[in-house]
């Protein structure tokens, strides 16, 4: 059975709805001209995606036995504000250009110096700003969660597990940095930040977040469906990411071929690639990755030892295991068949995206 379509274009459109509504509401604090750049590119980094985290919360809700409270689309809405504060934050310790096609943020903010020919750094006004944007999307998440109109209790119940899942965020980014300072990295080290980073606020925390504002705490099943689902998609989530940081299609990512190489990210799949590749082309890798100034040759020269050392099929080969394992716990859950094929139709959407 499949999740109709409607239910979930349903969701995007009340999602999409709730960021909206709380952004005009924001004008009257972000408002003249001065701050205008900053509302904007706001707006604009919340214009795309593709709305997952409220799409676990929302099911998660529904799967616990929530109800029609419009509430729980602005609850669910309010983590798209914390994805983009993590987007923008990510991308200026990753230094990348692009995020979706567009110039990142602080980019945008360096640009936007330049053409107006201010006093200073273009380049330090950027960075300083998108420190600021990142912060203020982090605020506005908590805003946002807080003034959802859900019940009191309901959001009593949950706020633990908000709280876990911020916190989880930046020690995730965290690891990910000491990953690279390290230079090396272990199939353990290298799990444990795909877990971190993205994998639970990305999937089981949302999906927690949603179980728990429904069911104030909720039976045992419930925690088993967030750790045995929600654990195994969210880190199936994660190294798909991996796999098109370094192998993606840039016209469907919106970011440059081989930018996790440039950016020497210490991934499952290049852990992977050092275990499996002889010593001269292992060689290779420790004196390729991480170069910002690393061409096209250089990406295939990397994405050739990758597939070669067995790593990419390796890495497929766990996003598969992870999804059966995921699907056979859902299976298991006693959740209406509704909320099983929007759950189901999530976590394959989550690991065989190209974007």
């Amino acid at each position: 059975m499949t999740a109709p379509a409607t239910a979930m274009q349903q969701l995007r459109t009340e999602v999409d709805r709730s960021l909206k509504s709380f952004l005009d509401r924001q004008q009257v604090v972000v408002g003249g001209p001065d701050l205008a750049p900053l509302l904007a590119a706001a707006e604009d980094f919340l214009g795309g995606g593709k709305r997952l985290r409220p799409a676990f919360c929302y099911w998660g809700w529904k799967a616990a036995g929530g109800d029609d409270d419009p509430a729980v689309f602005t609850a669910a809405a309010s983590l798209e504000l914390l994805q983009a504060s993590a987007l923008v934050h990510d991308d200026l310790m990753d230094n990348s250009d692009l995020r979706r096609g567009k110039p990142a943020a602080h980019r945008r903010f360096e640009t936007l110096h330049a053409q107006a020919g201010w006093a200073g750094s273009a380049e330090q006004f950027g960075e300083g700003a998108a420190v600021l944007l990142g912060n203020l999307l982090l605020l506005w998440s908590g805003e946002m969660w807080r003034t959802c109109g859900l019940p009191a209790d309901a959001l009593a119940a949950a706020q633990p597990v908000h709280d876990h899942m911020r916190t989880e965020l930046m020690c995730g980014q965290y690891l990910d940095l000491l990953e690279q300072a390290h230079g090396e990295s272990t199939f353990d080290s290298a799990l444990r930040v795909a877990l971190y980073k993205s994998g639970r606020y990305s999937v089981e925390r949302p999906l927690r977040l949603g179980m728990t504002l429904a069911a104030r705490g909720g039976p045992a099943w419930t925690d088993r469906l967030c750790e045995e689902y929600g654990r195994g998609v969210g880190i199936a989530f994660q190294l798909r990411d991996d796999v098109l940081g370094v192998f993606g299609d840039p016209s469907q990512t919106g970011k440059p071929a081989g930018d996790d190489l440039r950016e020497g990210k210490r991934t499952m799949l290049i852990a992977r690639t050092l275990a499996g590749a002889p010593a001269e082309q292992a060689a290779i890798v420790h004196r390729l990755l991480g170069d910002p100034e690393l061409d096209a040759d250089g990406v295939a020269t990397l994405r050739a030892i990758i597939e070669e050392s067995g790593a990419l099929a390796a890495c497929e080969e766990m996003i598969r295991r992870y999804l059966d394992d995921a699907l056979a716990a859902l299976d298991r859950a006693p959740i209406t068949d509704e909320s099983r094929a929007a759950l189901a139709d999530l976590a394959i959407a989550a690991t065989t995206r190209r974007t």
